[in-house]
């Protein structure tokens, strides 16, 4: 199972029967996938649409029906599309159960940064900033280093998306849960070792006396 599957499905046991919840662009548009049978989620975009669903064959796509990054999108039975001011009203009004964002760095307090340098010639912050602050729940999926450094540092280097706590971080490598303590390492991926873990991360960790391994999503 190649890093973004299992993060992936990592990601959809978190996610609940009747949850209106976002996707961010890249990896998190994976878990839409994964989803244990018999959970039914909305899956909402912030550029206008609650109900979509990855395409259900080659040859479908709609240039008028895409996601946020402009992916094609197909949608299931029953699909409301809206403009984006109601979207980012369903956003900042508190009304989605979870939203899920890549990452490029978390740091030790658990607050996210995932947009790049202003300036650069790389894509803005976008509804992130309203998203971490306004959803009920703020999932991290997001490799766990980059290039050899590691994504989960004692201090973000890059701008902040908000000054929120998220409330889990899921890796490659490990499910991190941020708490009033610091970081709690609950679960290590299938083959990881808890020394491996450390190594692996910038920031100081809470390891409880076990360690469970992560379970996946089918």
């Amino acid at each position: 199972m190649d890093e973004k599957t299992l993060i992936a499905r990592r990601v959809a046991l978190e996610l609940r029967d009747g949850d209106l919840a976002n996707l961010g662009i890249g990896l998190p548009t994976l878990v839409a996938r994964h989803l244990p049978p018999g959970i039914d989620v909305f899956f909402q975009s912030e550029n206008g649409i609650v109900g979509m669903q990855a395409l259900p064959e080659e040859g479908m796509a709609w240039t008028d029906l895409t996601d946020a990054g402009g992916s094609p999108i197909g949608a299931v039975p029953g699909a409301a599309a809206f403009d984006s001011a109601m979207s980012f009203g369903l956003i900042r009004g508190g009304h989605l159960d979870v939203t899920v964002l890549g990452g490029l760095q978390v740091d030790g307090e658990g607050r996210l940064a995932n947009w790049m340098v202003p300036g650069k010639m790389v894509p803005g912050m976008g509804g992130a900033m309203d998203l971490v602050s306004g959803a009920r729940r703020v999932i991290v999926a997001m490799t766990h280093a980059a290039k050899g450094e590691p994504k989960i540092v004692e201090r973000c280097t890059l701008p902040l998306t908000s000054v929120r706590r998220v409330d889990l971080v899921v890796t490659d490598m490990a499910v991190i849960e941020p708490t009033d303590r610091g970081l709690l390492l609950k679960e290590t991926a299938p083959g990881v070792t808890v020394a491996q873990v450390l190594a692996a991360t910038g920031a100081p960790l809470i390891v409880p006396e076990t360690v469970p391994t992560m379970p996946v999503a089918a």
